[in-house]
This record gives C-alpha cells, structure tokens and sequence, in this order.
C-alpha cells in the first residue's frame, strides 16, 4: 500500500498525462481501429490487432489516473517545514565514506523515470522524516544498515 501523497507538480503531471491520453492518443487510437476494422477480416489484420490492443492499454491507463487522481492529497510546502525533512523536500545526504546524493522526498506516483526522488514509503525516506541538518539518518534495508548525515534541506516554493 502507498501513501496517497503528491506533490502539486507531480498532480500535474499527473492529470496532463490523463488529458493527453484521452483528448488526443484515444480518439487517433480509436480512429485506426475504425479504419482497419473497414478492410474486412479482423484475425489476420495487423493494423486491427496492434490498435485494439493499444486502445486497450489507453483505457486502463485512464481509469487508473481516474481512480488515483480522485484519491490522491496533493500537499503543498508550508513555512513550518523549515529546517526539517517533510514531503516535498530536496535533501542533500553524505554517508562516511564521503558519498552524496540529492533527493527529493515525493509520491509513489513520481518517482517513475526519476532517479532523484525517492517515494516517501521507501525506507530512505522513512529514515530521513523530521530530520534536521547534521542530524544521522539510519537507514535499515534487506541489504544491511546504512548510515548517512543530511547536509542540506531546501524546498519548492510554489
């Protein structure tokens, strides 16, 4: 189970991927299958099988972000945020041996395709919540326990 958090960008995105799916891939979708469906037998037409599958793909995508967006809270930054890791937050974190990383602490549904954010249900996250800068985040995973210091915490201002 996910936490149904979002950032308002990643909402964004969210529902622009929603417009697009079903203003214009849908109905170009929907018109192929129209026009291979017009040449007659449908078990040997590629056109027909590629598009009708397609369409179906489209479709669920669309009810999923249908579903997700309606359950979805979009959480906005909040000045008491400062100085502290919350949802949304850009963290810089170094471990003993002198490696960093920079992530941002968002939903499940925006870390796809992103190697810099990290979903607030991962145990990095966890790990990281309501921690201040100098603090020591311990990170317990099936790979073994980690250690790592926050260095610096911004966030978006929108």
């Amino acid at each position: 189970m996910t936490t149904p958090l979002i950032t308002r960008e990643g909402y964004a995105q969210l529902k622009l991927e929603l417009d697009t799916l079903w203003r214009s891939e849908r109905p170009a979708v929907t018109k192929m299958v129209t026009w291979a469906a017009s040449l007659g037998d449908r078990s040997e037409n590629a056109d027909y099988l590629y598009n009708k599958k397609r369409l179906r793909e489209i479709d669920r995508r669309v009810r999923y972000l249908q579903k997700r967006l309606d359950s979805l809270k979009v959480v906005d930054y909040h000045p008491d945020q400062e100085g502290r890791v919350f949802f949304g937050a850009w963290v810089v974190i170094e471990n003993e041996q002198g490696e960093s990383l920079r992530l941002r602490i968002v939903g499940y549904d925006e870390i796809f395709g992103r190697k810099d954010y990290i979903s607030v249900d991962s145990p990095m996250a966890r790990a990281l919540l309501k921690k201040a800068v100098d603090d020591e985040a311990v990170v317990t995973t099936d790979a073994g326990v980690f250690t790592w210091f926050v260095i610096s915490i911004e966030y978006e201002k929108s």
